[in-house]
């Protein structure tokens, strides 16, 4: 009975953030209203993280070379990080800044941008702002002008649409699609429209300058991304997503990649969620912010997902071996067409995302069928993280998918 009181209680906890999560995505059915428009005012820095990225970085160049902005008013600088090919030669060639950081110590992108930003402090021009991508990204022509509007609005950290610009390349690469679609929609948007803090993504970010010489970067774990949202949302700045900026990421085509890549995202998240989880769930509580409390709950979503998988297994392992005491589970109280409810609930909420974002290939669709084993393997990957998450050393994903902006647009 003890075994099964504290069993319950775990799946009422998982049960209750799940439902709050779900409420939550109720709110991104409703499209936000396009935000004030303002002529160009704001000056960048571009700033492109790059490690032995020759074979992708020059169609980003160009891509950014492109964008529908004054051209006095942005400079490109290309972060060469440890690279040991021609990423640098590439970036003199295409007339941008190569900016060439040698340090085999300290590793990752958190540190390469870190480096940066002191490199960019030193310069004569200063800007009002720094935007930064990877170097296998692509971009819409009026990315900048977006941040600009957001920026004169007085935005200090903005978010730009995640999107995919390889998603037909395998039921890998397909399986991320979905995922981004799903979480622009239904985790993003749903928070821009509640007010509340949107959450970095790694690429497609935009910062005032003023406020990172302030804060400092001081975000070098594995998901610096997340880490720095933690920190700002800690100090009551509460990043912005710019639904209609649309940014263009190359995912991993192979199993083996991608599996690679979560793992690495899952040990920095249990990092951030070790640093931050308890203190914003405090200042929640003192401050009655729902914003911070939100935000503790993010953070500790990894270890929802492991506790999940313990629970399953564990469940499983008691069905399986003959005992006296049977664990109860508290889905076995619930009558058998509620349970059927949530699950269609749970399970619609994917291409209910994709009919809103307005996906028309058939394929993708199709994909919806091996979706699941994609999110399954997030468990192993999880469990595995767990026990893994004192390596911080940082694993480059490899990039090799050519695409130019007009073909993305054209699909």
């Amino acid at each position: 009975m003890f075994f099964s009181t504290v069993f319950i209680g775990l799946q009422v906890i998982l049960a209750t953030i799940a439902v709050y999560q779900f409420s939550l995505s109720l709110f991104g059915f409703l499209k936000n209203k396009s935000r004030k428009r303002h002529a160009p005012r704001k000056s960048f820095a571009v700033l492109v993280a790059a490690h032995n990225e020759e074979q992708v970085v020059g169609a980003l160049i160009d891509n950014l070379k492109k964008l529908d902005y004054p051209k006095e008013l942005y400079d490109i600088f290309v972060i060469c990080d440890n690279c040991s090919d021609n990423t640098a030669d590439i970036a003199r060639e295409m007339g941008v800044h190569a900016c060439v950081r040698t340090n085999t110590h300290l590793r990752g992108k958190g540190y390469a941008i870190e480096w940066m930003l002191k490199e960019l402090w030193a310069m004569p021009r200063q800007y009002d702002a720094v935007v930064m991508f990877d170097a296998d990204n692509l971009v819409n022509p009026d990315f900048l002008q977006l941040m600009n509007d957001d920026l004169c609005e007085g935005h200090q950290v903005i978010q730009g649409y995640l999107d995919t610009k390889n998603p037909a390349d395998s039921w890998v690469t397909a399986a991320y699609a979905i995922t981004y679609w799903y979480c622009n929609r239904l985790w993003q948007l749903s928070r821009t429209n509640l007010k509340m803090s949107n959450f970095l993504g790694g690429t497609g970010m935009c910062f005032e300058s003023k406020l990172l010489k302030d804060m400092g970067w001081g975000a070098t774990s594995l998901v610096e991304d997340l880490e720095f949202s933690m920190r700002c949302v800690k100090r009551g700045i509460y990043p912005v997503l710019n639904y209609d900026a649309k940014v263009y990421d190359e995912k991993p085509v192979t199993f083996r990649a991608s599996a690679r890549q979560r793992l690495r995202w899952m040990q920095g998240h249990f990092n951030v969620a070790r640093n931050y989880f308890f203190p914003l769930l405090w200042a929640s509580i003192k401050e009655r912010s729902l914003v911070k409390f939100d935000a503790a709950i993010y953070s500790f979503s990894v270890y929802n997902t492991l506790l999940g998988l313990l629970l399953t297994v564990i469940l499983w392992i008691d069905m399986v071996i003959p005992a006296n005491d049977v664990i109860h589970s508290m889905y076995s109280y619930f009558p058998w067409w509620l349970i059927t409810i949530v699950i269609a609930a749970t399970v619609l909420q994917f291409p209910a995302a994709m009919m809103m974002e307005k996906v028309r290939s058939w394929k993708m669709y199709a994909h919806l069928l091996t979706l699941p084993f994609f999110l399954i393997t997030w468990l192993p990957i999880t469990f595995y993280a767990f026990f893994t998450q004192n390596n911080k050393t940082w694993s480059h994903t490899q990039h090799t998918r050519v695409v130019r902006i007009e073909e993305v647009q054209g699909k």
